[in-house]
């Protein structure tokens, strides 16, 4: 039974400090300097908008993001 402390304890002691030196290196490396922006950035909004011509005002004044616009289909 204490054999098996033999092999775990100085496995886990290891597997910790590699650990450690994985946080160390993520840390040194940039990786947690900024926690906010890429949780915003996939609400940013990209495309530009594009500007409507006064002859298209009358068919459609917005982008239409749903597919069925594009088939003909009408609510």
């Amino acid at each position: 039974m204490i054999s098996v402390l033999y092999i775990a304890l100085p496995l886990a002691i290891l597997l910790g400090s590699a650990e450690l030196v994985a946080c160390w290196y993520c840390i040194r490396r940039g990786q947690y300097d900024d926690l906010e922006s890429p949780a915003v950035r996939m609400l940013i909004d990209e495309e530009p908008e594009q500007k409507i011509d006064s002859a298209d005002a009358g068919c459609r004044a917005t982008k239409s993001r749903n597919p069925a616009d594009s088939l003909g289909f009408r609510a």
